[in-house]
């Protein structure tokens, strides 16, 4: 009799892999590193919110201003959103009109020369950035104040300016300074990553060098743009010797070139050192305003990085 013919691949089905020692290693780090990043996250939630809870219910009378710790924050949040989307609405245009130029317009040594120039603007401290803000800076912008007081003073945000610069939009504008190497950088990256067969589609079929740009590379990269924007974004949230040391201590207005505001890191920074007991429980129940409010920021990012890459073709 014949011998049964050996099964075949179908019949045996799929063959199992072999894990190795090595990718067992790599699969528990991965998940170890994942695990300790949520672990520190939780912990800083949990002691933000165990040492701001004093603060959290105090009465309205036992908290600095004499008005509730809500009504203490909500100047401090007001300067520092605004601040931010200042700053930010400020550097991106510039931050995506460079990673353009470096990446598809200026030759190759020049656009690497440039982008060494901006990537060493990341190095700088943010209190060197402070101090030339302050000193060198503000006194530059009195003139266009005063230009904003004149002929827009009718808005409340240019009703009464400064004669030191020591301003919110100063501080903003200094802030987009300092976001601008982050935001140009990822855009920078992401612009590169464009498929070289996607751009010479374009052109082949007559577009001139913007139309491509336009219909091909902002399409591909405009979700690193906006993750880039978003970082960029974080940073100016966060940003604390800068801010704390170009604005001039004051009470909360609503108006942009005049002295007054602050943000909650600044605001932590002149205070901390000092602080003790329930004035202590109030910076840091701050800090946990700050927290959330960062947070829903990168939440709320992650969420426009995902839609947009579902029509990008970066996927």
């Amino acid at each position: 009799m014949n011998a049964p013919a050996p099964p075949t691949r179908r019949e045996r089905g799929p063959a199992k892999a072999v894990r190795r020692p090595g990718d067992l290693f790599f699969s528990g780090a991965s998940v170890g590193s994942a695990v300790v990043i949520l672990l520190i996250l939780a912990g800083v939630a949990v002691f933000l919110a165990v040492e701001a809870m004093p603060a959290l219910t105090a009465s309205a009378d036992e908290i600095s201003g004499g008005r509730g710790f809500w009504r203490y924050v909500a100047p401090l949040v007001f300067g520092t959103v605004v601040a931010s989307l200042i700053a930010m609405v400020l550097a991106t245009p510039v931050a995506v009109g460079i990673a353009l130029f470096v990446s598809h317009y200026a030759p190759r040594r020049l656009g690497k020369s440039i982008g060494f120039v901006i990537d060493l603007l990341a190095a700088v401290p943010s209190v060197v950035f402070g101090m030339w803000g302050m000193a060198v800076f503000a006194p530059r912008l009195v003139p266009l104040f005063e230009w904003l007081e004149r002929y827009l003073g009718f808005i409340p945000i240019f009703a009464d300016s400064s004669t030191t610069g020591r301003t919110l939009l100063t501080a903003s504008i200094v802030l987009a300074v300092m976001i601008l190497p982050i935001i140009t950088s990822v855009s920078r990256e992401v612009f590169l990553q464009t498929p070289r067969l996607h751009e010479e589609a374009a052109l082949a079929l007559g577009a001139t060098q913007w139309e491509m740009i336009r219909t091909a590379v902002i399409p591909f990269g405009m979700p690193g743009v906006i993750g880039g924007t978003m970082l960029g974004l974080g940073r100016a949230l966060g940003e604390t010797m800068a801010v704390a040391i170009i604005l001039a201590p004051g009470i909360f207005t609503w108006n942009f070139i005049g002295n007054g505001n602050s943000t909650i890191p600044a605001e932590i920074a002149l205070n901390f050192p000092e602080a003790a007991g329930l004035r202590l429980s109030e910076l840091i129940a701050a800090g946990l305003v700050l927290f959330v409010i960062t947070l829903g920021v990168n939440l709320f990012a992650r969420w426009i990085v995902d839609r947009r890459a579902e029509f990008s073709g970066a996927n």
